[in-house]
């Protein structure tokens, strides 16, 4: 299924709070290379201080699901990754792949991170 405007991947781990320092370790140069990738237009990293070892992120590519799970996800970094990671996790993560409604409903404010502004 084409998406027209790219799509947002959304995901959520639950990490063991004793190990997130050790998870960010592992996920940090996961994080820099996807940024680096053609075809990653975003990435954030989210947390709820209430709920300590809930992580979520939002990576927006400009290619399809099924290229992100046959050309992306299989690169070797993400394998590393997981394998270092998944053991930290107290339970099954969640995410799901979200199309883009169009370019009028999406904006970054520049004047919020002004090392964005083009």
């Amino acid at each position: 299924m084409p998406f027209t405007y790219g799509f947002s991947l959304h995901v959520t781990v639950y990490v063991d709070p004793d190990y997130i320092d050790r998870f960010f370790a592992a996920f940090n140069p996961v994080f820099k290379k996807a940024l680096c990738e053609p075809e990653c237009t975003f990435f954030g990293v989210y947390h709820n201080p209430k709920e300590r070892g809930k992580i979520s992120w939002v990576e927006d590519w400009k290619q399809s699901p099924e290229w992100f799970l046959q050309n992306q996800i299989t690169k070797g970094y993400y394998r590393e990754y997981l394998a270092i990671t998944e053991p930290m996790f107290t339970k099954q993560g969640e995410y799901q792949f979200l199309e883009r409604v169009g370019p009028d409903y999406f904006m970054v404010n520049g004047a919020l991170f002004p090392q964005w502004r083009v």
